[in-house]
């Protein structure tokens, strides 16, 4: 199914210039789009793609606009964000061929006769609702899932299939727990006695905002006896691990394998490149970016961009690198010792 541009613009505002009239059919790349498609320019490099490109249509920045009409024919809708735009569109553009599962329950499904299932909610073929669960308005829970005791899923939320969503946890309005997705296991507790671990019980919960997505094998552990906090519109790419009583603030994103120790606390808008790690106990600051692959081992109380990894090189070259940092101490100590000996040299020369 398509779509008028006025109809687009209509819902998602932006300046057209061109034939609003002009249907598109879905959105492709700047250099595979046809004349059945809409495009988007985020990226001023690519300029000169945009303006060579065969799209029907073009989301453009104003900045990029007169440079992109003066050789581009098609239509154009001129936003000041063209990347969110394009990501509200391509939701509507999907939302036109979406198959909605129908409400109800699978016969095959086990549903506690406690449980409070909406009923425009859908349960999948084999999933497992346990007693006194609350499932909301419009909540789609697919094949395999298992939604534990006490555990409440807000209005709209989606769980694929194979989730599993333990005892008393909670997640808001509009979320997506992708497959394999993991809420609320024991926290990694122990106590240590004359060399045996003495497992510490995980009483706490995990307790989602709305607007929250969670990926696939991504696994968010239960409070020992406070609460795992993950905000609103927070978003977690697949294979996170995020440990027992942190506390993640709104419309922070990680890419995948992140991994967050146990009771760290990070602020809202912060962003984590992937395999990125953080140390238990610390806090980041508000709008704190961290780069891929680098170790926060140590708490970061102003906003910015941080970087904590060694550059690649060949091995040889690193070999010798790593060499030179261990010996680092000793030739501290030795220039220390030169300084001391030219300090004197030249208070005798100067008495002299």
């Amino acid at each position: 199914m398509g779509t008028r541009l006025g109809e687009l613009v209509e819902r998602f505002g932006g300046q057209l210039v061109g034939n609003p009239d002009l249907e598109v059919q879905g959105i492709a790349p700047l250099d595979s789009a046809g004349d059945s498609h809409i495009s988007f320019l985020s990226n001023s490099k690519l300029r000169a793609l945009a303006a060579q490109s065969q799209a029907a249509a073009l989301i453009v920045a104003p900045l990029d606009d007169a440079t992109v009409a003066a050789t581009y024919e098609g239509a154009r809708i001129v936003t000041t964000n063209p990347y969110a735009y394009f990501a509200r569109a391509a939701q509507y553009f999907a939302s036109l061929d979406e198959i909605v599962p129908a409400p109800g329950v699978h016969p095959s499904a086990v549903v506690d006769p406690s449980a409070e299932i909406d009923p425009s909610a859908h349960i999948g073929p084999h999933a497992t609702v346990e007693a006194g669960a609350k499932i909301g308005a419009g909540v789609i829970i697919d094949a395999g899932c298992f939604v534990g005791r006490g555990a409440e899923i807000g209005e709209g939320t989606r769980l694929f299939a194979n989730v599993t969503f333990h005892a008393a946890c909670r997640i808001g309005r509009r979320g997506i727990l992708h497959s394999g997705a993991v809420i609320g296991t024991d926290g990694f507790g122990f106590a240590k006695e004359n060399g045996v671990y003495i497992k510490i019980p995980q009483t706490g919960r995990v307790l989602l905002g709305d607007d929250v997505d969670v990926g696939a094998n991504t696994t968010i552990d239960r409070g020992a006896l406070a609460d795992t906090v993950i905000e609103d519109g927070v978003k977690l790419d697949n294979q996170i691990q995020i440990g027992h009583n942190c506390h993640i603030g709104a419309n922070t994103a990680m890419a995948g394998c992140v991994g967050v120790a146990g009771s760290a606390k990070i602020g809202r808008n912060c962003t984590f490149g992937g395999a990125a790690m953080v140390l238990g106990h610390l806090e980041i600051a508000d709008n704190v970016h961290i780069s891929s692959g680098s170790m926060v081992s140590r708490s970061v109380l102003e906003p910015g961009q941080y970087t904590g990894f060694y550059p690649l090189a060949k091995n040889a070259e690193w070999e010798k690198s790593a060499a030179i940092v261990r010996n680092l101490n000793s030739m501290r100590e030795k220039i220390r010792a030169l300084e001391k000996q030219i300090k004197t040299l030249s208070e005798n020369a100067e008495q002299k």
